[in-house]
């Protein structure tokens, strides 16, 4: 350096003081350790804490470098771990992550040993259940389905589906539990109910059937009966349900005669031929119904004149004196719908015992216990002689309960008991089960009838509905919550 030059700025050294400078810069001269010991970035193996997971997190310098930063980092707890960026840039000007002026200036991370506290043993995982509704739910050895359980979900599924999860059937409400005592007071008006001391299912189902023999017979004395069980099998799945009420009285004759196919008139005759139906019997007196459907060595039933049609009418509660409308009417569309099924079905015969009996684990050809068919008998009496040779040689038409249940000493054999009452109720089979339903609505705190609907079956529509259904039912498609026009 040429010292005769002046500096712009001149120069705080004297010319000795910048012979020794001079001498210090060509010496050797070590590095001085760091002022602040918490800086010094040690491995993980000098922690002295338990060993655990590392969570990842933001650090703000500021709330940290601070004060005396001589102070020893045996009092700072925990150790940190710190990752500066060496860009040249001012500690104190960093801002942390939740900073949100700070999201564009440097970043730092910071980790954490944590410990984290293991339970002993293996570690249980909750496994969602896969399996369908009808197998979680309606599977042997839980009851079978119900009419209930194919009409609820059709108006929201998701709903019912949390009802199984959460109760395993649908609760009973305090309105509910009204409707109930409605549909008691009208049973009443039909039936007088009398205690029976149960101690077998199949004792169980014994009065379950016999119950349904005295409603056809009530039916055909009065023309009219309630709270009638039947069952059914459905795409293989034995179903049950009970109907409110049936009687002999079409609730709409005009939507009746447009029910009618005029294609199903039969022809004119000429005077002078007969129709098939005239060479069914020597005397000419049978008719064809009657060849199918007479029990053997009884009379036939009469002409289909004098049995009429017989017709479902389900009677609804409510709280609100109003008739519902739209998609609030659908459930009990479909629900009429699976009535007239399940009746017509029991009506043409068509009703396996074999995978109806079993269903229920029951023992069809075991006798019922003596205690039973004591409270049974002399309660009732009937006004038919049952298709059986042990009671085709009394001579009067009236045979008592006790007789008749030890000629019908089990499932099986009570149940053509059953069948031949059917017969006689539904000379037609199928046909004798009217297509014109009735849904009417009460209100639920005094039984008024505020006004009822009327409708014609259609399988189609009931077809397609429990497709769809039982797809739901056997998990072969998602569950599908409530539309949002019907919200």
């Amino acid at each position: 350096m040429d010292h005769d030059v002046a500096s712009d700025y001149g120069s705080d050294f004297s010319p000795e003081e910048e012979i020794i400078l001079s001498a210090l810069l060509h010496q050797q001269a070590p590095v001085p350790p760091p002022d602040d010991p918490s800086l010094i970035l040690g491995g993980i193996q000098d922690d002295e804490s338990p060993v655990g997971a590392r969570i990842r997190r933001t650090y703000n310098w500021r709330q940290h470098v601070r004060g005396d930063r001589r102070t020893s980092s045996k009092t700072q707890a925990p150790c940190l771990a710190v990752e500066v960026a060496d860009d040249g840039s001012d500690p104190a000007n960093v801002e942390s992550l939740e900073s949100r002026t700070g999201r564009s200036r440097q970043e730092r991370s910071v980790s954490v040993e944590a410990p984290v506290d293991i339970p002993p043993g293996p570690i249980e995982l909750e496994v969602p259940d896969l399996r369908s509704p009808l197998e979680r739910f309606r599977t042997k050895p839980k009851k079978p389905l119900s009419v209930t359980d194919l009409i609820s979900p059709s108006w929201c599924e998701l709903q019912y589906w949390f009802t199984l999860t959460k109760h395993g059937r649908k609760r009973r409400t305090p309105a509910m539990k009204q409707g109930s005592a409605v549909h008691k007071t009208l049973e009443e008006e039909v039936h007088r109910t009398v205690a029976v001391t149960i101690t077998t299912k199949e004792d169980a189902w014994g009065l379950r059937i016999w119950n349904v023999i005295q409603g056809l017979r009530t039916l055909r004395e009065t023309g009219m009966t309630r709270e009638l069980e039947v069952w059914g099998i459905l795409d293989g799945l034995v179903v049950n349900g009970v109907i409110d009420e049936l009687s002999h009285t079409c609730p709409d004759p005009e939507l009746e005669a447009t029910e009618r196919d005029p294609t199903d008139t039969p022809p004119t005759l000429p005077a002078d031929q007969k129709s098939i139906t005239d060479f069914l019997s020597p005397n000419h007196s049978r008719t064809l119904t009657q060849a199918n459907f007479g029990a053997p060595g009884q009379p036939p039933p009469g002409p289909p004149s004098s049995s009429p049609n017989v017709y479902i009418t389900d009677i609804k509660t409510r709280a609100t004196r109003s008739v519902p409308k739209a998609a609030s009417f659908r459930p009990t569309l479909m629900q009429l719908m699976l009535y007239n099924r399940l009746l017509s079905n029991m009506a043409a015969d068509g009703i396996d015992t074999g995978i109806l009996f079993p269903r229920y684990d029951l023992r069809a050809d075991e006798p019922f216990t003596d205690a039973f068919i004591a409270q049974m008998s002399g309660m009732f009496s009937s006004d038919s002689v049952p298709p059986s040779s042990s009671s085709s040689s009394s001579s009067s038409s009236e045979v008592d309960t006790l007789s008749l249940l030890l000629a019908h000493n089990s499932l099986n054999s009570l149940w053509s008991l059953l069948t031949h009452e059917l017969r006689l109720t539904f000379p037609l089979g199928a046909t004798s089960v009217g297509r014109v339903l009735k849904a009417e609505y009460r209100h639920a705190s005094d039984g008024q009838i505020m006004g009822s609907k009327t409708l014609r079956m259609d399988d189609a529509l009931l077809d397609a509905y429990m497709a769809e259904g039982l797809r739901w039912w056997r998990g072969e498609r998602h569950t599908v919550g409530v539309c949002l026009e019907e919200a």
